[in-house]
């Protein structure tokens, strides 16, 4: 396997690799659904994502994690993995989505990763990201990050050919987005609010036949906005963030790593060249079928996504024999 990549894609065999990576964090994440310890089930899936990805034929560095290495044992931004043996490649690295849905067992909990050629995954500090992101199938253009969602919601109509009423916007339910939420309504359209896990609301406005989402709006984590950015790189759409730092420390750690808080970052800014992306379901969800258990037997459900090829997989996998250990999935 080539020591540099750059400029040539990622190796196929990865393709399928990281699945196994995110089916391990999911399984051990779901352990500890519905027990109300978010920090207990994070932790789980951190322990499983860090243990199999360090066995892929990678040298990886951790760009969008979980923290600084002072708060090991998260996978800290920075942090080296993989055998040391293979391709340079970025890492982006979301091991429970949505930590108090798991706790609560709750809906739509995902272990999510992207793995791209080195340099391609926008370096994001762990603050706030307004985002708008829409499905493929569109003008390039057709919303605008500075629009106003009324604007946003008339253009994505006439582009799809649909009364306003008929578009749907998801949003995080925050007492932040009060004022978003009424403007989208007094717009004529309709909200779906959820409690967690927006890289699947991002997904979900892919297949609006399929999940009934059109458009998504709204602040959430940066990070998450590279995430969700890179899964749109492989399956098509277009997508909108910018930074929103609260406080000077956040301005601060921005600019230590690069990224501009007044800049309008494009999809393709937040994620380049060869990415994959997979996600697999801690819980059922509208994206995916959680982790279900049957005795001495674990069932998940995956989505793996290549930008080089366009490639999308379902793979549902049933491991047998797991016990009480996850090491050699």
């Amino acid at each position: 396997m080539p020591n540099d990549i750059r400029g040539e894609g990622l190796d196929r065999v990865l393709v399928l690799e990281v699945g196994r990576v995110t089916e391990a964090a999911a399984i051990a994440a779901a352990r500890l659904r519905g027990r109300g310890n978010e920090k207990a089930a994070d932790k789980a899936a951190v322990d499983a994502m860090r243990r199999e990805l360090n066995r892929l034929h990678i040298r990886g560095r951790v760009v969008i994690g979980e923290g600084e290495m002072d708060e090991a044992p998260m996978l800290y931004i920075g942090e080296e993995v993989g055998a040391g043996d293979g391709p340079e490649v970025d890492i982006a690295v979301d091991p429970l989505e949505g930590t108090t849905i798991c706790a609560k067992a709750m809906p739509n909990a995902l272990a999510v990763l992207a793995i791209a050629e080195r340099g391609g995954l926008l370096h994001a500090p762990d603050i706030y990201m307004n985002k708008i992101a829409i499905g493929p199938g569109y003008p390039e253009g057709v919303v605008d990050l500075d629009a106003t969602p009324a604007d946003n919601l008339r253009a994505l109509a006439k582009a799809k050919g649909v009364p306003i009423d008929e578009i749907t916007t998801c949003i995080l339910d925050r007492p932040r987005h009060a004022e978003l939420i009424k403007a989208v309504r007094e717009a004529g359209a309709a909200v779906q609010l959820i409690p967690d896990g927006d890289i699947a609301g991002v997904i979900w406005t892919t297949d609006p036949e399929e999940t009934g989402i059109d458009i998504y709006l709204g602040s959430g984590g940066a990070p998450e906005g590279v995430l969700a950015a890179a899964a749109l790189r492989c399956i098509g759409g277009q997508m909108q963030g910018r930074l929103m730092p609260l406080k000077d420390e956040e301005r601060e750690r921005a600019a230590t790593m690069g990224a501009d808080v007044s800049r309008k970052y494009t999809m393709q800014d937040m994620a380049s060249g060869d990415v994959i992306f997979s996600a697999s379901g801690v819980t059922d969800g509208s994206l995916l079928d959680g982790v279900h258990f049957r005795g001495d037997f674990a069932e998940t459900e995956t989505v793996i996504m290549r930008a080089k090829t366009g490639t999308v997989r379902r793979i549902k996998t049933t491991f047998r024999n797991i016990g009480t250990k996850l090491a050699g999935l």
